[in-house]
This record gives structure tokens, C-alpha cells and sequence, in this order.
């Protein structure tokens, strides 16, 4: 199921693109979005829990290594080989409906995939057993859950700071502002996403020796994101741009581990921890127009830094 809406999605913007609809390709997008928002859910979970418990914070970070890579190779093959020479042409919106149609089509095989080769189910009752059998160990009742809670604010706050300095158009601004030009500010931000994805292979590498604790790690990487984040607010030019960049990077394996750190301990509650730890990225959705709107009414892009740096601060809590 969770694969069958992004399938959807991508088919329906075939139509949207004939009729040239913004509409339908705003619902095309958020039928895509819903079923994305579901598969993450349910992948995250199933990553943290589908092994031995001692190893749930190496496992996301290195699988989300993976989704690193893609996040910096599909801007450069959709700038330089899809829309090198269309993007504003009718033969570039005929382009964005092959794309689409190749990645539903893709997705298709995978549910055929899963269908035959299927995933086997977690349930509650499998959980709560594990967590017994491990420490003779009961959880108590989901409201008392507090370690739970305050990954759900941690993840909230780093999303949304993130959202701020990885959104492409924040990143591009910020580098105008510092006196590059945009197609100056898009490579820069391809490799800032290359380093992103870098880290997280180091960051989940450095998680399998055994005297790096997780949230240790954790904790440095998001002290060295608000410091990042601080100068990148204070500073001009080159040196803030530096600092941007350093940001995204550190900011590699901060959303795995704060998921995979919720979720320890929760038992027969993984699973509805996990449904609360995906719905705090909503995060996302708070602080990019914050960072607007400072921008906006001070007209700087580099005081709007201010706002990514106390979410990383308020996510250290």
C-alpha cells in the first residue's frame, strides 16, 4: 500500500502534464507525498527493529546513507541530462512526464517484488516479547513514555532547522546574498548534499565501534551544527557559505539516530512511537516560513540563519 500511492501519484501527473494543470500537478505531488509520508513510517520502523536491538542505530543511518546519494545524484542528472537544455521549452515538461512515468513504472516493479518475496510482520505482541526476553523488561503504558516525547521535540526541532538550510531556494538566496551567482549557488549546494551523504556513511561507520555511543554522537553533531549554523548568521561571504555548507553536513545522521533513540525501550509502543517520531518532521512545515519571514522583513538571508540555529539548540534538549 505504501508503494501503490507514489505509483499512483507519478501516473496521475501524466495527465496534468497534457492538460498543462497546476492544479492536478499540486495533487499529483501530494499523492506522491502521502504515500512517501506512510513508506517512510513503516521503513524507518522496520530498519530499527529487524535485528539485533544493539545495532538500531547503526542500521538507519547506513540505510539512509544510501537515500544520501540520491538526494545529490538526481539534482545533477535532472539539471545536466533531463532539463539541460529544456526547462522553460513544452519538450521539458514532456520531459518531467517521461521521468515520472519511469519512476511509477519502477515502483511498480518493486510491488511486484515485495508481493512475491513479502516482508515478514512485526507486531506488538512481537515486540513486547523481545523486550521481556531481553530484560525481563515492561515498558509501562505509553503516557509515561518520556524519552519517547522528548525524541518527538528533538526530531521536530531538527527537521524543521534543516528544512531551513537544505531547501534549495534558502541555500541559493544565501549564496547570492554572499555574492555568488545562482547557477554558482546550485553547485554549491550538489556538493554540500555530496558531504551530506559522505557524513552519513562516516557518521554510521563511526556508530559500529563499540566506545562511540550513538547519542553521544548525536549530541556532537548537533552542537556543531548550531555553532555552524551561528556563524553562518554572523559572518559574510565566502566564510558564510563555508559555514552552510558545514552545516549540512553535520546534520547527516541526526534524524536517524534521534528516531532509532526514541524508539529503544518502547516495546509493545514501537510502533505507534515510530507513527509519532515521522509526523514531528512536520517541523518542516514551521520553520522555513519563520526563516521567511525574518528575511523578509529584515532583508537578509543571513540574519534568517538565526531561526535554523535555535532549532538545532532547542533539539539538543
Amino acid at each position: 500500500m505504501d508503494l501503490t500511492f507514489p505509483t499512483i501519484g507519478c501516473l496521475l501527473l501524466w495527465p496534468s502534464g497534457v492538460k498543462r494543470s497546476f492544479g492536478g500537478f499540486c495533487g499529483s505531488m501530494f499523492v506522491v507525498g502521502a504515500g512517501l509520508s506512510t513508506l517512510e513510517m513503516t521503513a524507518d520502523n522496520f530498519l530499527s527493529i529487524c535485528g539485533l536491538p544493539r545495532y538500531s542505530e547503526i542500521r538507519l543511518p547506513l540505510a539512509q546513507s544510501v537515500q544520501g546519494v540520491g538526494s545529490f545524484v538526481a539534482p545533477l542528472l535532472a539539471s545536466r541530462v533531463f532539463f539541460a537544455k529544456t526547462v522553460d521549452t513544452a519538450q521539458g515538461l514532456k520531459n518531467v512526464q517521461w521521468v515520472y512515468l519511469g519512476v511509477a513504472c519502477f515502483v511498480a516493479l518493486l510491488i511486484i517484488l515485495f508481493y512475491f518475496a513479502p516482508l515478514p510482520e512485526v507486531t506488538d505482541a512481537d515486540m513486547a516479547t523481545q523486550e521481556f526476553e531481553i530484560d525481563e523488561y515492561d515498558p509501562g503504558p505509553l503516557r509515561k513514555q518520556t524519552n519517547l516525547y522528548l525524541a518527538v521535540w528533538s526530531q521536530f526541532c531538527y527537521v524543521g532547522a534543516q528544512a531551513v538550510v537544505a531547501v534549495a531556494n534558502y541555500f541559493i538566496n544565501y549564496c547570492q546574498e554572499s555574492g555568488r551567482s545562482a547557477a554558482a549557488g546550485s553547485n554549491l549546494l550538489a556538493v554540500a548534499q555530496g558531504l551530506f551523504a559522505l557524513m552519513r556513511f562516516i557518521g554510521g561507520c563511526a556508530m559500529t565501534v563499540k566506545s562511540i555511543q550513538p547519542r553521544y554522537l548525536l549530541g556532537v553533531y548537533l552542537f556543531l551544527c548550531f555553532v555552524f549554523a551561528l556563524w553562518a548568521a554572523l559572518i559574510h561571504g565566502s566564510g558564510g557559505i563555508a559555514m552552510m555548507i558545514l552545516v549540512l553536513s553535520f546534520e547527516s545522521v541526526c534524524f536517524a539516530t534521534i528516531f532509532t533513540l526514541g524508539l529503544r525501550g518502547l516495546g509493545r509502543h514501537t510502533k505507534r512511537g515510530g507513527s509519532f517520531l515521522v509526523s514531528s518532521i512536520s517541523g518542516g512545515a514551521v520553520f522555513p516560513p519563520m526563516a521567511g519571514a525574518v528575511a523578509t522583513s529584515t532583508g537578509s538571508f543571513r540574519k534568517a540563519m538565526f531561526i535554523p540555529m535555535a532549532g538545532y539548540a532547542a533539539g539538543m534538549v
